[in-house]
């Protein structure tokens, strides 16, 4: 039987039972336990299972709500984060900003720091940071239909020209074993391509993303150099992933 035949079966296993064991599987799929780990390795690299002891559950999936909806919600908390964040850029420094209610107002206190370049896909943050005065470049390619944004090949190409101080990235949840997540697959691969492209990769993320897994996986944990988050975030949230080496703010 081939891997992705097997893959199948697992996953209509799982729809059906919301969790499988390891023995279940081999004896289901007639291979051995270790090939039986491979696939759920490879399961859970794109999201598709979350591993626990002895087999595997259904992982936990976070959708994201109409982006002007996402903009009126938490506004405290991430413009609390906005302002902690803008802390760890130096005058003449060149960042890069993915696309996300949380980015939108980050631009706002963006747009008061002097001297920098920003490299952004959002077309919210462009406007404002083009108001504010500041050296923006908004990236080329096709308009995402639910979030004002540019994407696809032609802005994943663009942003490979550039090579930035740092990468400012708003995913919709932040595990600190399993790395950054995404509801859109487009939305990852743009966050993908910026971390690639910046000497240090930031979080920004309030305290409801952590945790927790959404369906695309955009980089490890080790990837994240630093996490800013809200102060309603508890010291045990915020433990395993001081543990894991990032910065936590």
């Amino acid at each position: 039987m081939w891997a992705k035949e097997r893959h199948q079966r697992i996953l209509s296993m799982l729809a059906a039972n919301q969790q499988v064991s390891a023995n279940d599987l081999a004896g289901m799929l007639g291979v051995s336990r270790e090939t039986v780990r491979r696939d759920l390795v490879d399961l859970e690299e794109i999201g598709k299972v979350a591993r626990v002891h002895g087999g595997a559950v259904l992982p936990e999936t976070r959708s994201e709500d109409p982006f002007r909806q996402r903009m009126a919600s938490r506004v405290r908390a991430k413009a609390e984060i906005a302002k902690k964040a803008v802390g760890l850029i130096q005058p003449g420094q060149t960042i890069m900003v993915d696309a996300g209610s949380t980015t939108a107002l980050f631009a706002r206190e963006l747009a008061k720091v002097p001297g920098i370049s920003v490299i952004t896909n959002s077309l919210d943050v462009a406007t404002t940071l083009q108001a504010g005065g500041l050296d923006v470049v908004l990236l080329g390619g096709r308009i995402a239909a639910d979030v004002p944004a540019t994407v696809g090949e032609l802005t994943l190409s663009e942003i490979r020209r550039f090579e930035v101080d740092i990468c400012f990235s708003a995913p919709v949840a932040l595990h600190a074993e399993k790395g950054a997540f995404f509801y859109d697959l487009q939305e990852a691969e743009i966050s993908i391509a910026m971390a690639a492209q910046a000497a240090r990769t930031v979080v920004l993320a309030d305290h409801t993303k952590l945790g927790i897994t959404s369906r695309v996986r955009a980089w490890e944990a080790d990837a994240v150099g630093t996490l800013v988050t809200s102060r309603a975030a508890s010291d045990t949230v915020l433990e395993p992933f001081r543990k894991s080496g990032i910065q936590v703010i």
